[in-house]
């Protein structure tokens, strides 16, 4: 297999980085040395330089800084050996401007992606997921506002297919479906 740089998006509360794990723990198990890495957190790794320690306040700084913080994890997820790294990331960030882009054409030309795989869940259970989570700071929407966060993310993925050449996956993940679903970003990753 040649390397790749798949990125997993979806919305706060689909289930994306339950799903991401459970894909790298079937490449490991087939072979495949494959890296799970989360753009945010490599972003937080670059804020700390500047004095930020808590991620939800990365949001809070000027367009002009996020968008440096994003091509300095760019750049060094696009450093990174792995056979398989699995790009754990948001395609937007909710900031006080508005809607931030989380993959920019300077990010898609620095990442250089392979594939896209775009996870979605019912609303239900993005609503029910999101209250659940108190790991995070997560914000609690409506189902008006998921669906257009859905709509949102389906539109700036066809961008970011349309600049990159990478092919996208959407792929369901309904309750209690992680392993079918996992399967499903496993089988496209190894065509």
């Amino acid at each position: 297999m040649s390397a790749k740089r798949a990125v997993i998006v979806g919305i706060p509360g689909v289930g994306k980085t339950t799903v991401i794990g459970r894909v790298r723990e079937l490449l490991i198990e087939k072979g495949v040395s494959a890296k799970h890495v989360v753009f945010g957190t490599i972003m937080l790794d670059e804020a700390k330089k500047l004095g930020i320690t808590e991620r939800e306040r990365m949001r809070t700084l000027p367009m002009s800084e996020q968008k440096k913080l994003q091509i300095k994890a760019a750049a060094s997820i696009a450093q990174m050996t792995a056979t398989l790294t699995l790009i754990d990331t948001h395609l937007f960030i909710r900031t006080q401007a508005g809607y931030l882009p989380g993959l920019p054409s300077e990010i898609l030309t620095t990442l250089a992606p392979t594939n896209f795989f775009l996870i979605e869940a019912g609303v239900a259970d993005v609503i029910s997921r999101r209250s659940s989570d108190t790991t995070r700071n997560r914000q609690t929407t409506d189902a008006a506002t998921i669906e257009m966060e859905n709509t949102l993310a389906r539109g700036i993925l066809a961008a970011s297919s349309v600049i990159s050449g990478c092919p996208i996956k959407i792929v369901r993940n309904e309750s209690n479906m992680v392993e079918a679903t996992a399967n499903e970003v496993f089988q496209a990753l190894l065509e």
